[in-house]
């Protein structure tokens, strides 16, 4: 009985040291939503008045860009697949990776061949255990991205809508990443970015059915979507890595919730488990004496006949 007594305390020993863990990291990830929260309702107004600047650019003039043109026959697609550095944040990644194979099986089964962009060592990590081809990955800042973070990111994706797909280049640009609604709730999204469907961007910035002043372009409306092209690509991403860092913070502060509860269920079970054992190890000990006792009371009288 004293073994395994002493088995219990170790468990407990064990399992108190993890809640502490978890409980920290809880309060941690919880710290981090505020902020999370912040940036991201901080990146709104610039991503929508861009976008709506663009919207009107495209709206009031005839230019033929990558920027909003549709091509006729699209046969190559690039996703950028966001997801975690680290893990201990429940589903959030795998989450993300799901609608990613979703949305690829969709684009192929439209005839096009799908090239992966990954940021987070978990997404990449997926792609290198299955030996699938990623054109490019970015590591080490999804837990709080800056936007040089984006700009670097953005990089190969502007030059890969820009290039001829004879040349390696794809007709559109596509963005998997999760959406931060509530501290329980995070939705993995996915959407188009490039070409930009004037449809859609009107319904993100509130001007649909609103009638859009007309614009004189200097020097022409090619070249201001040139410089806007960059700024629209690196605002998008950007905020869908603020909103991705958010919903990871949210997924591990409510992982690590979950293992904390469990974490003390459990030592609950164990501290019963224990208290049994040291009462039956107790109940043996009494056992012993008063049956060692009456054996000697036993002796005792056997002596005196």
């Amino acid at each position: 009985m004293g073994a395994q007594l002493r088995v219990y305390k170790r468990r407990i020993r064990a399992i108190t040291a993890t809640k502490k863990i978890t409980k920290a990291m809880e309060m941690i990830a919880a710290s981090r939503i505020v902020k999370a929260q912040r940036k991201v309702a901080a990146s709104m107004p610039y991503a929508t008045e861009l976008t709506r600047a663009v919207t009107a650019v495209a709206t009031g003039s005839n230019t033929k860009h990558a920027l909003t043109t549709e091509v006729e026959a699209p046969t190559r697609a690039a996703i950028l697949l966001i997801t975690s550095d680290r893990g201990l944040a429940g589903g959030y990644s795998s989450n993300a990776i799901k609608q990613a194979e979703r949305l690829t099986e969709r684009l192929r089964a439209e005839g096009k061949d799908v090239d992966a962009y990954i940021v987070g060592r978990k997404g990449l990590a997926y792609y290198g255990f299955r030996e699938r081809k990623v054109a490019d990955s970015w590591t080490g800042f999804t837990d709080s991205p800056a936007y040089a973070d984006a700009k670097r990111v953005a990089g190969p994706l502007i030059e890969a809508i820009q290039t001829e797909t004879a040349e390696g280049g794809v007709d559109e640009l596509h963005i998997v990443y999760t959406e931060f609604v509530s501290m329980m709730t995070q939705n993995p999204v996915d959407g188009r970015m490039l070409p930009l469907s004037l449809d859609q961007a009107a319904e993100e910035t509130g001007t649909k059915g609103e009638i859009l002043p007309l614009f004189d372009f200097e020097p022409s409306a090619e070249d201001v979507l040139d410089a806007l092209l960059p700024r629209y690509v690196e605002s998008r991403i950007y905020n869908a890595l603020l909103q991705s860092a958010a919903s990871e913070h949210a997924a591990r502060r409510r992982a690590m919730k979950s293992a904390t509860d469990n974490a003390g269920d459990l030592i609950k079970s164990l501290s019963r488990l224990a208290n049994a054992a040291r009462q039956a190890e107790i109940t043996q000990e009494i056992s012993e004496i008063v049956g060692g006792a009456s054996a000697m009371a036993d002796a005792t009288a056997g002596s005196d006949k």
